[in-house]
């Protein structure tokens, strides 16, 4: 790293221009760097996207972000959007499954009870009776990680999963729970099968715990006009305070120029090119999907690379639709999410016109939800074109809700790749490309394919990445995998 970063007047690229690249920008400006931000497409944002529909202002990509996290809600603030912070006007979801939508219960850890009975009525009496098995069993060892399917299945049955946690993770990570890590995914409840025989009673001292914290407010907040604002107004704070933000800037090579103006620490500088245009930086924060980092970080960090070029995504895509409110009758609640196993094409709903009172208060005559499909795995659904999509979209929200009216408007958002999948061992594998990249002085990572897919964990990852280039270690703690699941049920989203 060039002697000057660390005072905080180096130059710093940052290539990406999503949540976490504009949160590193952001916080480079904090410490007096200069900095330039590079982003391949034209526009930015990532995941975060604001959009319309038939006069609405809508997301069209996440919609919401865990308030219990404090990265996000204080990003947010320092960007000027304090005001327009609003948690979800209902908090009430159900599961549509067994042919029915069913309250989403209550007391449980990513779908994992702390007795069967928070369960009663999503699972049938078996599966129940299953459950009370737990205590009785003998150990199940976890050992550096396991999957939380895997694991779950084993101390209270298939039907929990099947029924409650598939679809919960499947909210989050659009992925498989047969195949997601527990450490990474719910490190709470790794921890605590780590110390415990019964699992019941692992989740009840979780939840003991979280009453003694005494955590109140919102688990969730979004922002009026939509999470999509986010990025926006970080970028607009960003440019404001000097920092430069290049749109339709894809970079085609990253590579160290040893001896050019060398660090006091002997590290030598960074050249970027970028289209035709060629950066010189003291260092660079790398804020890009894996693959993308993957072929940025071959020449310089080969081993770093080929743990990126090992790293899944899911596919997914959100189905929005508009109606007159005079002509719809919706069940109460946020939403709903459904079960793989019970064979539906939809993974969720959101009654986005409920769950958010910023969107009924400025379209009184308009209701608007979104569905969601595809899941780790799944090609042939995203294959369809976008008036399949609606079509099918629409028969399931008739079968669960019995709504057929037509709706005013569709628009289909596909994020092809859109969610990194955290498998059994991932949190090794995290240790080992920043094992990798820490070897090159002035280069840092940072994005959800690290420590977490949601808002809060992506700016926690680009804090720690900026932390790590100025030398401040207080963002390189515990701190930053403290939390990294972003839902607790997704509000019945996504």
């Amino acid at each position: 790293m060039h002697a000057d970063t660390r005072t905080g007047t180096g130059h710093v690229v940052v290539i990406g221009g999503g949540i976490a690249g504009l949160a590193a920008a952001h916080r480079l400006l904090d410490g007096g760097a200069r900095v330039t931000v590079l982003e391949a497409s034209d526009r930015l944002g990532g995941k975060l996207l604001p959009g319309e529909i038939a006069g609405v202002r809508v997301d069209l990509g996440a919609e919401s972000m865990l308030a219990r996290r404090p990265e996000a809600v204080a990003l947010a603030r320092e960007v000027g959007l304090a005001d327009r912070l609003q948690p979800p006007a209902t908090a009430s979801a159900s599961i549509w499954t067994r042919g029915a939508l069913r309250p989403m219960p209550k007391g449980h850890v990513m779908g994992v009870p702390g007795d069967a009975a928070a369960l009663s009525g999503v699972l049938s009496e078996e599966g129940l009776r299953r459950i009370e098995r737990d205590r009785d069993l003998p150990r199940t060892e976890v050992g550096d990680d396991v999957a939380v399917g895997e694991f779950v299945a084993a101390r209270l049955g298939r039907e929990v999963v099947d029924r409650l946690i598939e679809p919960l993770l499947g909210g989050v990570y659009a992925g498989d729970a047969y195949r997601i890590s527990m450490r990474s995914a719910v490190p709470q409840l790794f921890e605590a099968a780590r110390t415990h025989t019964s699992l019941t009673e692992a989740v009840r001292e979780i939840q003991a715990r979280a009453a003694k914290n005494q955590q109140t407010g919102p688990v969730f907040t979004g922002i009026e006009g939509g999470v999509g604002g986010l990025p926006l107004a970080v970028a607009e704070s960003v440019r404001a305070r000097g920092g430069e933000i290049v749109t339709g800037a894809p970079v085609t090579e990253l590579r160290r120029v040893e001896g050019e103006e060398p660090g006091a620490d002997g590290g030598g500088r960074w050249r970027v090119v970028a289209g035709g245009d060629v950066l010189h930086a003291d260092a660079v924060v790398v804020a890009v999907p894996a693959g993308a980092a993957a072929g940025l970080l071959g020449a310089e960090a080969p081993a770093a690379a080929a743990e990126l070029a090992t790293v899944e995504y899911a596919s997914m895509a959100l189905i929005t639709l508009a109606y007159r409110r005079d002509e719809i009758a919706l069940p109460e609640g946020s939403g709903f999410l459904v079960p793989p196993v019970d064979g539906r094409t939809i993974k969720a709903s959101t009654f986005a016109s409920q769950k958010w009172g910023w969107i009924a208060e400025e379209n009184p005559d308009m209701v608007v939800l979104r569905t969601s499909v595809g899941r780790y795995g799944e090609t042939e659904i995203l294959g369809r074109d976008d008036a399949d999509l609606v079509d099918v979209s629409r028969h399931d929200l008739r079968e669960a809700t019995g709504l057929d009216a037509e709706p005013v408007e569709t628009r289909v958002t596909r994020w092809t790749d859109g969610l990194p999948q955290y498998p059994v061992g991932h949190h090794a594998r995290v240790a080992r490309i920043r094992e990798h990249v820490g070897k090159l002085p002035g280069l840092a990572v940072c994005g959800a394919a690290y420590d977490g897919v949601g808002i809060p964990a992506c700016i926690a990852s680009a804090n720690a990445a900026v932390d790590k280039l100025t030398g401040d270690r207080a963002g390189l703690t515990d701190a930053l995998i403290t939390n990294p699941v972003q839902s607790l049920h997704g509000g019945a989203g996504e």
